[in-house]
């Protein structure tokens, strides 16, 4: 995946990382693991508030979520930040259709891609979570590519030479 970033950033495209994981978690190393700056993570956020004291201003987390970036919520925020379709779509999960068929939605050529987790020697092997995605993908004729033989590495970084 980190070369797939590196070739798309090459040929002029913007990196998104769009995830159901918590957005102010992931900036935190979105950048020195995938390349892809702070400002372009777009994920599942709690509620805050603006609040003025003393010294200064600041920006206070409430105890309630404003946000979860799943499912149908995908694409809402990928409007909200990016406000078009994206041209490639990469997701995992039953969590991502939504994004797919939004990204298959705009009137530009798209890319969608379903990664499909069956390496359990290099990664952990699952097909739970997303079963509903891989039906679709063959409905829909998305690619979906195979950790196990379409990757020649799994998190090269992380493994022995």
């Amino acid at each position: 995946m980190l070369e797939l970033l590196g070739f798309l950033e090459n040929h002029g495209f913007t990196n998104y990382i769009v995830s159901g994981g918590g957005r102010d978690f992931m900036r935190g190393f979105s950048e020195d693991l995938y390349g892809i700056p702070r400002e372009r993570v777009i994920g599942s956020t709690v509620a805050y508030r603006f609040q003025e004291n003393e010294g200064g201003a600041t920006i206070i987390q409430k105890a309630e979520l404003d946000v979860v970036d799943d499912g149908p919520g995908k694409p809402i925020q990928i409007w909200n930040v990016i406000g078009r379709h994206p041209i490639l779509a990469a997701g995992n999960s039953n969590g991502d259709i939504e994004m797919l068929k939004f990204a298959e939605a705009g009137n530009k050529p798209f890319l969608n891609l379903l990664v499909l987790h069956d390496d359990g020697e290099r990664e952990f092997a699952y097909r739970e979570g997303a079963e509903k995605a891989l039906n679709i993908a063959k409905e829909r004729n998305w690619q979906v590519v195979s950790m196990k033989t379409d990757w020649r590495e799994a998190f090269s970084q992380a493994l022995p030479k």
